[in-house]
């Protein structure tokens, strides 16, 4: 986190998370998982079972530390959880709403309450997030999702078509059906995946509801994708596929725009928890005449912002990228920045794999904003005000 002479990115929801969650209980809860090996099997049913493709997470700040040994389901697995899923979904589905929703319910208040602390300490050793990301996304938006869909699930329910003279009109909501679940957790989240899995579980989720099933394969959405529409022809009908994808934030800068405005957001999207997160800014186009005051003001505080250790030191603004595959392919884009004609690195553009896989924050100038790197790294491409450019 930059240096208390920065307050640009001092915000009071840091304040009221540090409060909250850099105490005695989190620190102990740090202390506990330190140079531990946490084993994690997969569980089908109340059924905990190991194959023989083992696996490590590791801590992304600390490459030598195993946060959990897991291991992968094989076929036969997979298929005896299938199975045992389809089998348990019709008194899953007969269960009434109400009834679901408050294992929803008490799982956010266990969350909330006695299992925040483990929450956030396996989010930030095993996925390198700091305290302020960790009390962000791993503890308050679960608990958010968990209450508030049961809650609108419970509202919806309650909507009815209205009756009329001799006819008593009722609507079943499909959407609300008792749906059973394969989850296939990220090898980089095993350990925060598995403590919510055993909280589901505690609070009342019959077994085969979720089967708990890491395991190899593709994960991309246009890959499942292209799968079910392969197997068009066997589905009953057209099967509903939704999924959440990654996206390349921008930032289209207008001539008006407030300068410090710009600089403070620009940084807070692009390099908080390293930029590895759906609302990340990775490429902004600035008019020439505000570019200077931008340009500058975007190195001031970049000079500030400390990367490191998020669990020793709570002050870091963000810590390592989340794998060695994430590092590979952002120190190739880094070495093609240094050398390709159009491109000058502003500030960054180091990384070191040594102990974590640690990038320091980047910022790169472009001239052509059609340049390979503008899909993938932060960049800046500066535009001409004149008319046409859509600078007015």
């Amino acid at each position: 986190m930059v240096s208390s002479s920065s307050p640009a990115l001092r915000s009071q929801v840091q304040y009221d998370a540090c409060e909250v969650s850099c105490g005695p209980v989190l620190q102990g809860a740090l202390s506990e998982l330190k140079g531990k090996t946490e084993e994690i099997p997969c569980v089908v049913g109340d059924e905990h079972v190991w194959t023989s493709d083992v696996r490590y997470q590791l801590s992304p700040f600390d490459h030598s530390h195993k946060v959990a040994k897991f291991c992968y389901a094989d076929k036969e697995l997979l298929n005896k959880a299938i199975v045992a899923s389809v089998a348990a979904r019709r008194d899953w589905d007969l269960k009434p709403v109400q009834d679901r929703a408050q294992i929803l319910f008490k799982a956010a208040d266990v969350i909330s309450g006695p299992k925040r602390a483990e929450i956030l300490a396996k989010t930030m050793i095993g996925q390198a997030k700091t305290v302020v990301q960790a009390e962000i996304d791993a503890a308050p938006e679960l608990i958010d999702f968990f209450r508030f869909n049961a809650k609108h699930a419970l509202e919806l329910e309650e909507q009815q078509p209205l009756d009329a003279d001799g006819s008593t009109n009722t609507m079943l909501y499909r959407g609300l059906e008792g749906n059973v679940v394969l989850w296939k957790p990220s090898d980089t989240a095993i350990s925060a995946s598995y403590a919510i899995y055993q909280i589901l579980r505690d609070c009342g989720l019959p077994p085969n509801i979720i089967q708990f099933v890491p395991a190899d394969g593709p994960v991309t959405f246009k890959r499942l994708w292209k799968q079910v529409a392969q197997n068009l022809d066997i589905y009953r009908n057209f099967p509903r596929v939704a999924g959440e994808c990654g996206g390349k934030n921008f930032h289209f800068v207008h001539t008006s725009a407030d300068v410090h405005s710009v600089v403070t957001g620009t940084v807070r999207s692009a390099f908080e928890y390293g930029g590895q997160k759906c609302s990340a800014c990775s490429r902004m186009y600035v008019p020439e005449s505000l570019w200077p005051q931008i340009r500058d003001g975007l190195l001031d505080i970049h000079k500030d912002i400390k990367v490191g250790n998020p669990v020793e030191d709570f002050s870091t603004f963000f810590s390592a990228v989340i794998d060695d595959k994430s590092f590979a392919r952002i120190k190739k884009w880094l070495d093609y920045a240094r050398c390709a004609p159009g491109l000058t690195v502003l500030a960054g553009g180091n990384c070191d794999d040594s102990k974590g896989y640690f990038v320091e924050p980047t910022i790169i100038q472009v001239k052509d904003p059609q340049d390979p790197i503008m899909n993938e790294v932060d960049a800046a491409h500066t535009c001409s005000d004149k008319p046409g450019w859509g600078f007015s």
